[in-house]
Order: C-alpha cells, then structure tokens, then sequence
C-alpha cells in the first residue's frame, strides 16, 4: 500500500482463523475497515454469490487502473468443511451451524438454483456435469501418479531466466545435500 502499487487484495473470511472464530479474532466489524489505515480502500462483498464477487473485483480492477492505487476485497463467506485434514472442526462449531449455512449460503446450491430457475440448467444436466468433470479429474490424478516424479534439479529451473544468486546458493546447498544423502 505504501508503494501505491496498483494491487487487489483479496481476503476470504470465512469466520475462522483455523479454529479460531472471528469474534475471538478482532474487535469490529471484519477486515474491511482496516483497509483506511493502510491508506487503501476496500469493499465487502457477499463472497457466497458468484456475481456479486465477479462484480466486486471489476470494480476494484477499474478503481486499480483509475487511481493506481490498491484496494482491499472482503468476501463474507463461511467455510463450510474442516481447515485441512489434520483438523476436526466439530471440535469448535457444532452441527448445527454448519448445517445453517451448508443449506443457506452454499455458493454452488446458490448458482445452480440461479441456473435452474432461470431455466439454463436442471438438476440433470448439473449432476451429468458433476460426474463428467470429476471423472476427468480422477483420471487427471491416476495420469500424474503414473508419473515418475521431476528430478530434484527442476526445483530451480522453471522461474528464472537468470538464476538469483541466493538460488544458485540454494540450488548448490541441495546438491550437496544430496550428494551426502542420497536416500
């Protein structure tokens, strides 16, 4: 923000920093507000509806480009499954509320009904799409788990052009590494 660099920020808060709720987070009202005291601006948006986020950072792309400056993107959403798969988050929200907003705010249930109501999509044509992408990627997993995997060399090659000494530093500590440590 100090750099005036022309960027959208984009926080996803979802109620939860791991298990920690919100109100156990921060006083006030989300992270919106704080955008002023970086000196940006900021909007919130009901991160659930595809269209409103679609809207939202529209808008912020043109703000970026108008005032080359950055801007700070709030999606209000709820995040619906566990932090990762060490975590059980029954263990911090009951049943219940999950229940609420798996049946309330569901962004996909949202945008199908949307679709559905509007007649550009059934409940049919939304399951044989389901079942089509995710055998494309199964098979998009089987194909890569038959793959040898990249040779440890590759870690560096892919971004640089020319190689940043601390990498080239990097690159010769791993190859030392492995040198002595070949399993």
């Amino acid at each position: 923000a100090t750099l005036k660099a022309p960027t959208i920020f984009f926080c996803r808060n979802n109620g939860y920093a791991i298990s920690t709720s919100v109100e156990d987070q921060y006083a006030g009202d989300g992270i919106v507000c704080r955008a002023i005291g970086y000196g940006m601006a900021g909007l919130r948006v009901d991160g659930n509806d595809v269209f409103a986020v679609n809207a939202a950072v529209r808008e912020a792309r043109e703000y970026c480009l108008t005032h080359n400056a950055p801007i700070l993107i709030e999606a209000m959403t709820y995040r619906q499954g566990h932090h990762s798969t060490s975590d059980d988050s029954s263990r911090y929200r009951c049943p219940k509320e999950v229940h609420s907003h798996s049946t309330s705010t569901d962004p996909v249930k949202r945008l199908n009904a949307f679709l559905e109501r509007n007649g550009w999509m059934s409940a049919d044509g939304t399951a044989k799409i389901r079942d089509e992408e995710r055998m494309a990627v199964l098979q998009a997993m089987e194909s890569a788990e038959r793959r040898p995997p990249p040779k440890m060399e590759t870690l560096f090659t892919d971004v640089y052009e020319l190689m940043p000494r601390h990498l080239q530093r990097q690159e010769r500590q791993l190859h030392d590494h492995l040198a002595k440590h070949p399993d």
